[in-house]
């Protein structure tokens, strides 16, 4: 049976600040072209997970007036600090010395899901279709080889793969552009830059796991407007990462965590890390007394320009953090996304309008603010290879000296999953037990995102040799799954005296992690039923 189909003139996929900024640009340019643009989560925002400080320099061109518009973007940096944790101790660093891409004094503390809100509002307004619950999970091509559009997931399949009695066919939409903005690792980005080779001739991609918690904490520790950062404890010397603390109203403090994915010991837990890391006297004085009220994680995309794929493709463009825009140093990928989906929108408007091709973006982009933040931004990631100690003070010569100008480019050498050393080389971890104040478990932590999948669906994380986990990756890493997945997801079972390996999809809160960090790249993340996943509220 044909499945219903919608023709459109531009198709976006993904409503994050990339493809709502494109759908927005789109209409501003010309209200005439019809675009219509399809979100997983239940509604928009509810998959968005970010620290965030705001930069609003793409917010400052798209809607020039925002401040009147009752945007979400309300509280000012006021203070910052950094601190070099040790076990006990901390240092705090001046800021003054730290490289002006790290200073943050024109920035907001937001909640990101709220400004996506926020941003489809204003897009709806301007006459953009948005459909939030249903998931893009096919690409659908021409005849020709160029993209002709996606189609949105069957409903009603159960887990054998037969039709329920509420099934009900997925849709096809069409158009003459379709962006792919479905954020850092999308699952149909990664199929596009495998078959369209927009990867020749770069690095390997680079990512991160970032954590998140919100906590409502008491009057005389709160500074609204209080950005802090930390590095060091309780990660070692060669693991990247770092800590975030953003002090938002309402007594409120965004508190994150994030590591680096080219991580080298299997026996380390990402999530532990961040739990252990609140347990600094520095952080547990922030924190004691208040109470935890949400938690999320969610991986980024840290590669930078070496690693940016090519981001146009015949009727199809990238964008975002799906090709990877984030500035590393700056830990900021809202505003960089935001204008990469503002020159996709000129570029569709050239591509529809005067018959230009889509290699336009390039040249665009090449042009904009956003290449020249990258271009400088470039060697900091890959400096911290050498170990923290010299990461940092090679940054400080690159970045406070040379302005991000040296005359040479260093190169990620490895994707995160080729990283992971066998397990019997490696130290094993001893990580305390959650106290439930300070410190939790992954199951409680889950609890709070509100995640959700429909029973009897068929599972979303796919294995390509179901034996590999036990036969392979439990011997050499001792499954390192059931230690990266930030939700408890993977875990080994003993059944009749044998291992078993266990997937709990219904607990997944689509971080993208095991897809990216699974030594032998067995794990493949596909969405699942609409709707499916956490319920993010204000993160």
């Amino acid at each position: 049976m044909p499945r219903e189909a919608m023709d459109y003139d531009v198709v976006i996929v993904g409503g994050g600040p990339s493809g709502l900024s494109a759908a927005i640009k789109l209409k501003q340019l010309d209200p005439e072209i019809n675009v219509c643009l399809l979100e997983k989560a239940s509604e928009i925002g509810a998959h968005i997970l970010s620290g965030n400080v705001f930069e609003t320099k793409a917010l400052d061109e798209l809607i020039p007036n925002w401040k009147e518009l009752s945007s979400p973007i309300k509280t000012k940096v006021s203070k910052e600090k950094f601190l070099f944790l040790g076990k006990s101790k901390s240092l705090s660093w001046p800021t003054w010395l730290l490289p002006s891409v790290q200073q943050n004094h024109n920035n907001y503390i937001i909640s990101l899901a709220n400004l996506c809100r926020w941003l489809a509002e204003q897009a709806e307004a301007l006459g953009v279709e948005i459909f939030p619950g249903f998931p893009a999970n096919e690409i659908l091509y021409n005849e020709d080889g160029s993209v002709k559009g996606v189609a949105t997931q069957d409903m009603g399949i159960d887990k054998n793969g037969d039709k329920k009695d509420n099934f009900e066919s997925g849709i096809e939409l069409l158009g003459k552009v379709t962006v792919f903005a479905e954020g850092c690792r999308g699952h149909l980005g990664k199929q596009l830059i495998e078959k369209f080779n927009l990867s020749k001739g770069k690095d390997p991609q680079q990512y991160g796991i970032g954590f998140k918690e919100i906590w409502e904490i008491s009057e005389q520790n709160h500074e609204e407007g209080m950005v802090m950062h930390t590095a060091g404890w309780p990660l070692d010397n060669n693991t990247y990462g770092g800590s975030f603390i953003y002090h938002a109203e309402n007594k409120q403090i965004f508190l994150g965590y994030v590591i680096g994915l080219d991580y080298k010991n299997p026996h380390l837990s990402p999530f532990d890390e961040f739990q252990r890391f609140k347990t600094h006297p520095a952080i547990k004085k922030i924190i004691e007394g208040g109470k935890r009220i949400s938690y999320g994680a969610r991986a980024l995309i840290e590669g930078g320009i070496q690693s940016l794929p090519k981001m146009f493709m015949p009727g199809a463009l990238l964008i975002g953090c799906d090709a990877g825009t984030l500035n590393m140093p700056k830990i900021k990928g809202s505003h960089t996304a935001m204008k990469s989906g503002m020159i996709a929108a000129e570029t569709i408007f050239e591509y529809i309008k005067e018959n230009k091709d889509l290699s336009i973006y390039e040249n665009k982009f090449k042009k904009s603010w956003v290449h020249e933040e990258l271009y400088s931004a470039r060697n900091v990631k890959p400096s911290f290879s050498w170990g923290l100690i010299l990461g940092i003070i090679f940054t400080g010569i690159d970045q406070i000296l040379f302005k991000g100008k040296l005359p040479f480019t260093l190169k990620h050498k490895h994707a995160d999953y080729e990283t992971l050393k066998p397990a019997n080389e490696m130290p094993k971890i001893d990580y305390p037990k959650p106290d439930n104040i300070i410190t939790f478990d992954k199951t409680s932590s889950v609890y709070l995102t509100g995640t959700n999948h429909a029973d009897n669906q068929p599972v979303h994380l796919q294995l390509k040799d179901p034996s590999l986990p036990i036969d392979y990756t439990l011997e050499k890493f001792d499954e390192p799954a059931q230690r990266y997945c930030p939700a408890g997801v993977y875990e080994i079972q003993k059944e009749n005296d044998k291992n078993k390996f266990v997937i709990n999809s219904q607990n997944c809160i689509h971080c993208k992690t095991c897809d990216i960090k699974e030594p032998s790249q067995n794990i493949t993340w596909v969405t699942p039923e609409g709707s499916g996943g956490p319920k993010y509220g204000n993160m």
